[in-house]
């Protein structure tokens, strides 16, 4: 993720043809922020600044979200598998505690503006037991959601091409902090084009619980 690209990108063209038609879903394991106060402070601070701008959809309010890993495809995954998917990963959070992160640093990408989740080795046993749980529950190695593994919030995405300096101008690289306590994780099923947030919570998982 590069911290001061030049341009930004129009994420939805470039992403056209890996839309999944309605009716169709991919599985993630996401932590749901939408009702944390200080991660939705933060985020509404920084959409705050960055109103106005052109070329930016916000992340609404209620999908704040962390990804820590992708599951696979709905339609290739049972009720059972995703049952099994929970309890595996129940079994390797029992003995983890909630997990506090903080939030303000801001990264750019020329898809995106996120706010980083630090530190990220925190966040590790969330990732381990997601991959561990996915494999076993379908025998299919899940994947990351990006190449290089930086835990964070998304706070835009970008639906356009243009500079991306006015962007960086309006936002900067850095907001006040904010601490962020991680109690659960979320099987969620996300129907469709990513544009539409038809989001499905299939379980929950909450951390340091046997």
């Amino acid at each position: 993720m590069s911290s001061l690209p030049t341009r930004m990108e129009n994420r939805w063209e470039k992403r056209r043809t890996l839309m999944l038609p309605p009716g169709q879903g991919r599985l993630y394991w996401h932590v749901l922020l939408g009702d944390d106060a200080q991660a939705r402070d933060i985020v509404q601070e920084a959409q705050g600044r960055l109103a106005g701008l052109p070329g930016l959809d916000l992340v609404p309010q209620e999908f704040i979200h962390l990804t820590m890993f992708v599951a696979g495809y709905s339609h290739e995954t049972t009720d059972h598998q995703v049952n099994v998917m929970a309890e595996e990963v129940a079994g390797q959070l029992a003995r983890v505690e909630p997990i506090t992160v903080t939030l303000g640093r801001v990264l750019y990408h020329p898809e995106a503006i996120v706010l980083e989740a630090r530190p990220a080795e925190r966040l590790r046993p969330l990732l381990e037991a997601v991959k561990f749980a996915t494999r076993a529950a379908t025998g299919r190695d899940g994947v990351l959601a990006h190449d290089v593994w930086i835990p964070h919030v998304t706070v835009a995405y970008s639906s356009a091409d243009g500079p991306a300096a006015p962007i960086i101008e309006a936002l900067g690289e850095q907001l006040p902090e904010r601490e962020v306590t991680i109690r659960s994780i979320h099987i969620v099923n996300q129907d469709g084009p990513e544009t539409v947030w038809d989001w499905r919570t299939l379980a929950e998982v909450r951390l340091g619980e046997s």
